[in-house]
């Protein structure tokens, strides 16, 4: 009997690893992942460290405005900043994923679990909050209905930490079963895994599920849901050129969340489908082979380092197409002798991050 670790889990990277009997393609054998890593070792630091100085810079200056013109902030501006703060916070355990790519876990198990948690955490809470800005703008929007009082941000405020709360109790996992081991199918690197000592099969599955549902299938029947009322709604007005404009973003969002998140997630129902443990409980013919176990390690980790990179679409989705965004930012950077060549565009009052958006609610920092 053979006890080896193989990464089945939320990331390609940030694995979820299980013990498994006679090797992953057949009586005896047992794949090494010497390709995967190598892929691994190349990609993932290339591509982290241009999502972390792409994103650190977008979220960075979003904040930064946001925190100028504080006093203003209207109730979408308001998700915003919660979700730039989980996007800034996820790019922050990057690094460590990418020296991991290289070097192994380098930093020991309590780091471990704090990295791990923090990446759950805000994984979570930027999702959430995009589809807490979904729900807000349709209400707002197709009902004309003001879920908050302008006069009470704190209100919004509390209701953002509820989800931030949530998050951290969606992370208690992590907290409870990360530990750094070595893989003997990684050429003996000490990697950032979750061991179950028992009932593994059951947490893997659970883990899964739990990711697909609450990480992408919900939010993305919300967000569904919302835009196309929101499109139906814009669409039965006056085709005016601040409508067209929003329908325009409203799209955009939308493209973006979905070519982001699905390559990832259907790699990922593949590569669960095909596990040895899932092959085991419920089809033990269909053995996955060692070439297609490979061609999953790098497809899962190229598909999850483009979904990152969601957070650095972000800032330019949400508040870069924004007129007062451009306005606020520009006045910043005058004095270092930034100027905006060509017109800026009319500076609706009511606009809000939705780039001159119907938005009806408030005046926004956007």
């Amino acid at each position: 009997m053979t006890f080896t670790m193989e990464g089945l889990g939320f990331t390609a990277d940030y694995n979820e690893s299980y013990i498994y009997e006679d090797g992953c393609c057949g009586e005896g054998v047992v794949c090494d992942q010497e390709s995967s890593m190598h892929f691994d070792s190349i990609f993932i630091p290339i591509l982290y460290s241009l999502a972390l100085v792409v994103g650190l810079v977008g979220n960075g200056l979003v904040l930064v405005v946001m925190w100028k013109k504080r006093v203003s902030l209207n109730v979408t501006d308001i998700f915003i900043l919660h979700l730039c703060l989980a996007d800034t916070l996820l790019l922050l355990t990057l690094p460590f994923l990418a020296v991991e790519a290289v070097k192994g876990w380098i930093f020991g198990t309590a780091l471990c679990k704090l990295n791990g948690a923090l990446f759950k955490i805000n994984f979570y809470c930027g999702i959430f909050m995009l589809s807490c800005i979904s729900l807000d703008r349709y209400l707002s929007i197709v009902h004309a209905v003001q879920m908050y009082s302008r006069k009470k941000p704190t209100v919004i405020h509390c209701c953002c930490l509820m989800v931030w709360l949530f998050c951290l109790l969606l992370s208690t996992p992590d907290w409870k079963f990360l530990v750094a081991v070595k893989d003997s199918r990684r050429q003996d690197k000490t990697e950032c895994v979750p061991f179950y000592s028992s009932n593994r099969e059951s947490w893997i599955l659970a883990t899964r599920l739990l990711y697909h549902i609450l990480g992408f299938a919900l939010p993305a029947v919300l967000m569904l849901f919302c835009y196309s009322c929101i499109l139906l709604r814009l669409r039965r007005g006056s085709q005016g050129m601040q409508k067209k404009r929003a329908i325009r973003v409203i799209v955009a969002l939308v493209l973006a969340f979905f070519i982001s998140w699905t390559p990832y997630n259907i790699t990922l129902m593949i590569d669960t489908i095909q596990s040895d443990f899932f092959n085991v409980t419920v089809s033990p013919i269909n053995q996955t082979s060692c070439d297609s176990k490979t061609a999953l390690d790098v497809a899962l980790t190229a598909t999850s380092t483009w979904a990152y990179l969601h957070c650095c679409v972000n800032p330019v989705l949400y508040a870069f197409v924004g007129v007062k965004f451009r306005k606020h930012l520009l006045d910043m950077l005058k004095p270092l002798g930034f100027t905006l060549k060509g017109p800026a565009g009319v500076v609706s009052r009511k606009s809000s991050v939705w780039s001159e958006s119907v938005d009806t609610s408030h005046t926004s920092a956007f």
